[in-house]
């Protein structure tokens, strides 16, 4: 019988099948894995931070939050993982602002949050272009000059916008690929043909010389710890990898990566040591 299936599976993947939508035997699983948005009406601005719309199309908007310091050292872009909205995150970009003294933009892809639409891969990256680009002209820095931050599949998204260059690279939580993640979960099916959203931020880190801090939990149950490796080796500028032993997907960063976090910073901000 699993001789069966998998022959049938591997000849729906030569056929296409990554385009056959519900059809496609991989589709629970990619709804599995991705796009869990929570969506509000609107977020109104607080005391310690600003309430931002970008227009991203004629009829869209994304929305995000601006967390500006008075006197930066730097200015990061943070992009979230596959749940939720930006607003979950407010404690996370308030302790990136006053920890390492920085001007902190999370923002929310479209049909998360308040933003608009309808999440996909070419959407999200076409949404995080369009806040580094917001907030390059908002800081008056220039694009290349925004450190890069992801947690899980915000981190292929932030490798995806390094492509282009940026001040530095911060990973955590995060895969390879889709395609490698399912293949970890599932052994028996061709995965690498079926999956449609691929996220393959392994063949695209190559492109990106700068600086990359990178953490990965040993327990991760949702992208495994190889996976984040894998990425990780396929780096080629100044690199450290944090195997934070025990964590899962969701612990709090440990004591290590922390440490490690603000010596990264202050060596891209003030040149220090790393």
């Amino acid at each position: 019988m699993v001789f069966h299936l998998a022959t049938m599976l591997l000849i729906l993947a030569s056929c296409g099948c990554a385009s056959l939508g519900p059809l496609n035997p991989m589709a629970g699983f990619e709804r599995s894995m991705l796009f869990h948005p929570t969506a509000v009406d609107t977020v109104r601005s607080g005391a310690d931070f600003e309430s931002v719309q970008i227009r991203v199309s004629d009829d869209q908007q994304i929305h995000g939050l601006l967390l500006e310091h008075d006197t930066p050292r730097g200015v990061l872009l943070f992009c979230h993982g596959n749940a939720g909205n930006v607003t979950d995150r407010l404690r996370r970009l308030r302790e990136l602002r006053a920890t390492h003294r920085l001007t902190v933009f999370g923002f929310d892809y479209r049909g998360y949050g308040a933003s608009d639409g309808t999440p996909s891969e070419k959407t999200i990256y076409e949404d995080a272009r369009a806040a580094r680009e917001w907030l390059a002209e908002r800081a008056d820095v220039a694009e290349s000059d925004i450190i890069l931050m992801g947690r899980s599949l915000g981190g292929a998204v932030a490798v995806e916008l390094a492509t282009d260059g940026a001040n530095g690279l911060i990973l955590e939580s995060t895969f390879s690929s889709i395609a490698d993640v399912a293949r970890l979960h599932i052994k028996l099916l061709p995965v690498s043909l079926l999956v449609a959203q691929r996220f393959d931020s392994r063949s695209k880190i190559g492109e990106y010389d700068g600086s990359l801090l990178q953490v990965h939990g040993t327990a991760d149950g949702v992208v495994p710890y190889r996976s984040g490796e894998k990425l990780f080796e396929a780096a080629v500028g100044s690199k450290l990898l944090i195997k934070d032993n025990g964590a899962g997907h969701n612990s709090e960063p440990g004591t290590e990566y922390q440490q490690e976090l603000l010596r990264f910073i202050g060596h891209l901000t003030d040149g220090g040591p790393w």
